[in-house]
């Protein structure tokens, strides 16, 4: 049997590459492992050799110590591999299969699963509807930055790449499927993103970046991203977005600079709950300003898509409201405009095969749009830290050495 190593939180600010078990079909204990799910056989699932494996913001939350994750868990959730081994109850994915794993897991039985609701699956997590690997309070299904992972109901999670060698020349792009690319498509079609719509993306990190490729996507007229990072902003220049400096001050200034008039169509949050004030205020943290900005700027009847994370638990919010994940929103503005909101995880299944195709067939680039860098599984501690600084980088991990051999 092989041997396995993963990237292992260990404190606020830190984490390790260390051994650990290789993978069985069963949930077994460990960080984070809710007590339900211990034991759980996944004769429906595989184990997959992991071909890549990405660093999110996400991760970043817990790795600051921003959450309730315990020491030990093992990270990742954005995962590519091959099967190497399968379960009794596996039919259709195969041996040799290379394939992308949605972030959220769902067993594909459940009510929510049925309906499409990837995200808020009711079987997987214990705690609440919705599961993912490798993160705090989601059921404890242990996380892809490692050599070997398990991936339960392979048969209905698992999205088999049609061609190896064709996959393996595209696989910077493919990659992003896991979460990234359709979190931020999922963003830009909540919001309302139409031909023709201008659109106002908060925040330029990957997730950011890809609501504007997918709104560009979408047909957008003008896409609009803000930050205060100015080598982010530059990233999102790159492909052809107007940018926002809220360093700068109130976006609305901006805004109108660029359309003639201060308000857009619809607008994504990619910031979240670490959100940072405007102008003066950009040195404070305050969650809830760019919640309250899009309210703000979008246009009466217009859309607000929120994949940006919040959380129910943040040991370092900046007072205890927001530690108990309760912010002080303008709601009555949102009313009074008729606006909709739409959070959540983003089912991954309603749209990694189509952006597969669109992918394939060169429609899209999304690895050049987030600046996709590759690093070894030793070298993940030191993307932590740079992803943390702000650089305008998309980590990605190979851990087996395939994409640089």
């Amino acid at each position: 049997m092989a041997s396995n190593r993963a990237v292992t939180y260990v404190g606020p600010g830190k984490v390790e590459v260390r051994d650990i078990a290789y993978p069985k079909l069963e949930l077994t204990d460990g960080p984070g492992v809710h007590p339900a799910n211990v034991g759980r056989k996944c004769e429906h699932g595989v184990i997959l050799k992991v071909v890549t494996t990405n660093i999110c913001g996400s991760d970043q939350h817990m790795v600051r110590g921003r959450t309730t994750a315990p020491a030990g868990l093992v990270l990742g959730h954005e995962i590519t591999g091959e099967v190497v081994e399968v379960g009794r109850d596996v039919e259709f994915v195969k041996i040799g299969d290379l394939c992308s794993v949605p972030f959220n897991i769902a067993c594909g039985r459940c009510r929510n699963c049925k309906a499409g609701k990837t995200g808020i699956c009711l079987n997987v997590n214990p705690d609440r509807p919705g599961s993912a690997y490798g993160y705090v309070d989601m059921g404890g299904w242990v996380g892809g930055q490692a050599e070997y992972v398990m991936v339960p109901y392979a048969d209905f999670n698992l999205l088999k790449f049609p061609d190896r060698d064709q996959a393996m020349e595209k696989i910077l792009d493919l990659t992003m499927l896991s979460d990234i690319f359709p979190t931020g498509f999922h963003g830009a079609v909540t919001a309302g993103v139409r031909p023709g719509a201008t659109v106002y993306i908060a925040g330029a990190g990957p997730v950011g970046l890809a609501a504007a490729v997918g709104a560009q996507l979408l047909g957008a007229a003008v896409v609009i991203v803000a930050d205060m990072n100015a080598d982010r902003l530059a990233q999102a220049r790159s492909f052809g977005c107007e940018t926002v400096d809220v360093a700068q001050g109130d976006p609305q200034d901006q805004i109108e600079q660029i359309l003639g008039i201060p308000e857009v169509d619809c607008a994504v949050d990619a910031v979240g709950f670490e959100a940072r004030g405007h102008g003066a205020d950009a040195d404070k943290e305050q969650p809830a300003t760019v919640l309250n900005s899009l309210m703000d700027i979008t246009a009466a009847g217009g859309g607000i898509g929120i994949p940006g994370l919040y959380v129910t638990g943040d040991p370092g919010g900046v007072d205890d409201a927001a530690r108990r994940g309760a912010l002080s929103l303008s709601l009555g503005t949102g009313w009074a405009k008729s606006l909709s909101f739409a959070t959540g995880q983003c089912p991954v299944m309603t749209y990694h095969r189509s952006l597969m195709v669109a992918i394939l067939h060169d429609r899209v680039h999304i690895a050049d749009a987030v600046g996709a860098t590759v690093i070894s599984l030793d070298d993940a501690p030191t993307g932590y830290a740079r992803f943390d600084g702000g650089v305008a980088e998309k980590f990605v991990i190979d851990p087996h050495g395939v994409i640089t051999a």
